[in-house]
């Protein structure tokens, strides 16, 4: 007697978590050629490209909502895209993909810190489909009380809360955010307040992100950012742990028009983190250049060593993934 055909829900609890990391691997070691070159545009390239056809090798029909831009704007891997094995033809479990082939594409051109290949993936409808506009974001840690800091307190009273809650001084915290002119007046509010600043030059992915890792000596992330990668990091510290909140920020009509059609009907919503990115959520990244969560491609004659994390929500379990690659043997298509 034959055996019955696992259910997609088994299929994506037992299969899919390496799956995803060889996706994030293969975007990282293309993206990787390009480090230091100066070439943003080639880095990224190279990324989607290998990271598209990576997916084509995961047993899913999975739909792009949380991409690089429109169906115009291929070779990005654009929002609406069907990708998986089964994108044609149909089968697999039917999942939602947020995908930044390669976050810090700047970083990568100058050789610099913390970029990174990440894609999340989730159950049908899992994610908020936010616009490619930006988006303010607040995040700390796990281990701490809700509702302790809040986008629409001032900075230093979430510095002050948070520092009460983690019983230190202000002058303890680490304030993380991306180094931009519209940042000034709270990077000026956050130091009056004694706080200690990281300011990033890209990648808020890992800015978000660095909150759950004790490591990086991140206490909160604070300021503005693209919405896609706020979805992308929510769905991290829905995995990792941790407490964000995000409002969309719409500069004109036709954008808070756009964001109707795609069912945000509150303009001025507040989101968390389960709001950002429900049901089960896997999360995967790849370094491409090194930084505090991972280390970047390492290439060598003949092959390259890769850093990876894997995470998932209803597990909570993490994984960190050490790739040896030999290129001798391994698909062209994913060591571009």
């Amino acid at each position: 007697m034959s055996k019955p055909a696992p259910s997609p829900g088994l299929v994506v609890d037992r299969n899919l978590a390496l799956e995803l990391v060889r996706v994030t691997e293969a975007a990282a070691l293309a993206a990787s050629r390009w480090i230091g070159r100066g070439d943003k545009n080639a880095a990224d390239g190279a990324a989607v490209e290998a990271m598209r056809k990576a997916f084509d090798t995961v047993a899913i029909t999975g739909t792009v909502v949380i991409g690089e831009g429109e169906m115009d704007e291929a070779p990005m891997l654009y929002i609406g895209e069907k990708v998986g094995l089964y994108a044609k033809a149909g089968g697999g479990p039917e999942v939602d993909i947020a995908v930044d082939p390669l976050e810090g594409t700047s970083i990568t051109a100058k050789g610099g810190p913390n970029a990174i290949a990440t894609v999340a993936l989730a159950e049908k409808g899992g994610f908020l489909h936010a616009p490619d506009i930006y988006m303010d974001k607040l995040a700390i840690g796990p281990g701490l009380p809700e509702g302790i800091v809040d986008l629409d307190a001032k900075p230093e009273e979430n510095l002050r809360e948070l520092a009460r809650a983690k019983k230190c001084d202000i002058g303890d915290l680490m304030v993380c955010t991306l180094d931009r002119d519209r940042h000034k007046e709270m990077i000026r509010a956050c130091r009056a307040a004694g706080a200690r600043i990281m300011l990033l030059g890209d990648g808020d992915v890992s800015g978000v992100i660095a909150v759950s890792q004790p490591e990086a000596g991140v206490d909160i992330y604070m300021g503005s950012g693209g919405a896609p990668e706020g979805v992308l990091a929510a769905a991290a510290l829905r995995c990792i742990g941790g407490q964000m909140q995000g409002r969309l920020m719409f500069e004109n009509e036709d954008q808070i028009a756009r964001a109707r059609a795609m069912g945000i009907t509150d303009p001025n919503r507040k989101y968390s983190v389960e709001e950002m990115a429900k049901g089960d959520v896997m999360f995967a990244a790849t370094g491409v250049t090194s930084g505090a969560m991972l280390r970047g491609v390492r290439r060598f004659a003949g092959g390259a060593y890769t850093h990876s994390i894997v995470m998932r929500s209803k597990s909570g379990t993490v994984r960190y993934v050490e790739g040896h690659h030999n290129f001798a043997r391994k698909p062209s298509a994913f060591i571009a």
